[in-house]
């Protein structure tokens, strides 16, 4: 399986963060321990694209939470919040942004109020385990059942 270096920096990185931290915590955790933070970068694990809540585990629960509620476990160490993914439809009128979701999926957002997105922009980590282009079929079933899955999550 093809994997380039740049694919997983900001998912592994964060993964290994909250790993991190979760050994400095059972340590002690202090200043000294504090200083070895630091994001390696480990190439993107790869889940099964048929499974959108497998992949919503493997590649968002870490900074979205495990219930999408945007309390995963790197949180601190983003430089702005992750939203709450379960008010999508709220914040929407009441619909969920389907097409809205699939396209930062894809390619990212357009804002970034606090510099560059923390998020990854999973179109070409997708297409870095497939090596592949973004209309690969594959790709497209992945993001659409990812999208699927974060519209089951929606708050009712």
């Amino acid at each position: 399986m093809k994997v380039n270096n740049y694919a997983g920096i900001v998912l592994a990185g964060t993964l290994l963060l909250a790993g991190s931290r979760a050994m400095l915590v059972g340590k002690g955790g202090g200043a000294e321990q504090e200083k070895q933070k630091e994001i390696k970068k480990v190439p993107v694990p790869y889940s099964k694209p048929e499974s959108g809540a497998q992949m919503y585990q493997d590649y968002c629960a870490a900074c979205h939470g495990k219930e999408g509620k945007g309390n995963g476990p790197v949180v601190e160490f983003l430089k702005a919040p992750p939203p709450d993914l379960t008010t999508m439809a709220h914040r929407n009128g009441g619909k969920f942004p389907g097409e809205r979701v699939t396209t930062t999926l894809l390619f990212g957002t357009e804002k970034h109020p606090h510099g560059t997105s923390d998020m990854p922009i999973w179109g070409p980590l997708f297409r870095s385990l497939q090596g592949s282009k973004v209309t690969d079929p594959l790709i497209k079933l992945r993001i659409a059942n990812l999208t699927s899955y974060l519209e089951s999550l929606q708050s009712k």
